[in-house]
């Protein structure tokens, strides 16, 4: 089992981006770029308030409603996808081309891990197909406790330690 690490190209999904926005007869503008951009770079999953505390290291003047609308138009176009693990917030994450993951999600501090397991991928199929179906798409996400949620001795929280080296992959 393997976490899953693909780095997204960032300048081909910009162009992507822009090429909808073509379609659409709509305005590539600089604060949408800005939010896009930070998006596609940032590993990991994000909320729209974590996307504008980013964006607004480049333009403090980049509001709420503008974020909003410029996921929404990644996810229009297939370049993001939105995720709701639980009863919490929309994340997002850059979706496409990116290799098929899983999560596994801690109830206790909300960090999300992606991973692939290629046996998991080949046993979800199997169930399938021995009650008929034929996968058209499916989600894996597991819930439970993180080593110190669990209060394992020395246990550490992976989303304190991502946020302590400044990574943001894997966090919500």
């Amino acid at each position: 089992m393997e976490a899953a690490t693909d780095e997204p190209d960032v300048d081909e999904l910009m162009e992507q981006f822009h090429d909808y926005l073509s379609k659409k007869q709509l305005k590539s503008t600089r604060q949408r770029d800005i939010i896009a951009r930070r998006f596609f770079s940032t590993g990991g999953h994000l909320s729209i308030e974590e996307l504008l505390v980013l964006a607004r290291e480049e333009n403090p003047r980049i509001g709420y409603a503008t974020v909003y609308r410029t996921l929404k138009l990644l996810t229009e176009c297939g370049l993001a996808a939105q995720r709701r693990f639980g009863e919490g917030q929309a994340i997002y994450e850059t979706a496409g081309d990116t290799e098929h993951h899983d999560h596994l999600i801690c109830i206790e501090c909300d960090f999300v891990l992606e991973f692939a397991n290629d046996e998991i991928e080949r046993l979800q199929d199997q169930v399938a197909r021995s009650f008929g179906f034929n996968l058209v798409r499916h989600k894996l996400e597991l819930y439970g406790l993180c080593p110190k949620a669990r209060g394992i001795k020395g246990g550490s929280c992976p989303r304190e330690e991502d946020e302590a080296r400044g990574d943001r992959v894997g966090l919500t």
